[in-house]
């Protein structure tokens, strides 16, 4: 009786242009399903951060051994189109809620939404919105919402990079914008429409960057599910593609056997070639250029492995 074949487990990063009216659960859930077959396992997967139903655009998605490192995706900035539409605000920020406010349209011209940009870039405290993934007491903040319940939350600290604001008609506001990890664009949306004494809710959301990668390079489900499977396989990306702002450490044979087996290394008189730090630096290592993971480095020179490729 002939054993049936291990089938090889798929790793490496889709950049996937999410569809908007689905949830990232349900994207993963659809690319996982494109990659298996009797030949590749493709069962552990998961994105890099999550993207709302109505919200389209990049939603990278890490298969396999990619997973160790998709919280470097998570904590990466992110760009966006979002387009504002005043007046109106609803339960969830965006046009998918109930109506629970309106007022009159504001009378603005662009050099007033240039000053709210600029009052807006930087360091702040953000709430986050009731209906979001986020866990109060052990349940998610939308599951209070969807019970008519509202619930303190605590301001999170945010940055807003880079912020442009542009008026399209007298109630539309399209902004592009810059932010680090945890910004709720929809939150940034109802600030603009605060800014100018009336209510907004974002009607469109875009997301154009995030860790360095582009919707650009990105693939729609519809073309995925078109592509032969071996043209599917050519969309993933190395495993380290999300790490290249980290610097880099060559080792050599010996050292990456010593590392496997938990042991520390000293990579003090390397230090030079790598950037400046203050206390602990994580680096890529590499042997004969193939990525094997990542180790903290003290400023002594201590070396002490953090993840390694399977």
């Amino acid at each position: 009786m002939n054993r049936p074949t291990k089938k090889v487990v798929i790793s490496g990063i889709l950049l996937l242009d999410k569809p908007a009216d689905i949830s990232s659960h349900s994207a993963l859930a659809k690319a996982k399903y494109l990659y298996q077959s009797e030949l590749y396992d493709s069962k552990k997967a998961g994105h890099t951060g999550t993207l709302d139903p109505m919200a389209t655009g990049l939603l990278p998605i890490c298969f396999g051994e990619a997973t160790k490192f998709a919280q470097y995706g998570l904590n990466a900035d992110k760009s966006y189109v979002a387009l504002l539409s005043l007046g109106v605000k609803t339960d969830t920020a965006d046009r998918y809620g109930q109506v629970i406010q309106r007022t009159d349209a504001p009378s603005f011209n662009q050099q007033t939404l240039d000053g709210i940009a600029n009052a807006l870039i930087g360091k702040q405290m953000q709430v986050p919105p009731m209906y979001s993934a986020l866990k109060k007491d052990g349940k998610k903040l939308y599951e209070y919402a969807r019970l008519g319940e509202v619930v303190e939350r605590d301001a999170r600290p945010i940055i807003i990079h880079n912020l442009t604001l542009t008026k399209l008609d007298n109630t539309t506001i399209k902004l592009i914008v810059s932010c680090s990890k945890g910004t709720y664009v929809r939150v940034l949306g109802e600030s603009v429409a605060e800014h100018l004494n009336c209510v907004g809710h974002l009607i469109a959301l875009h997301r154009t960057c995030t860790g360095g990668f582009d919707v650009a390079d990105a693939i729609s489900l519809g073309e995925l599910a078109n592509s032969s499977l071996d043209e599917r396989l050519g969309r993933l990306l190395p495993t380290d593609a999300m790490l290249g702002h980290l610097p880099m450490l060559r080792l050599t044979t010996d050292e990456v056997a010593r590392i496997k087996m938990g042991q520390r290394l000293n990579v003090k008189d390397r230090l030079d070639s790598l950037l400046e730090f203050d206390d602990v630096l994580l680096v890529r290592l590499y042997a004969q250029d193939v990525f094997i993971g990542l180790a903290e480095v003290s400023k002594s020179g201590r070396l002490q492995p953090k993840k390694l490729v399977a």
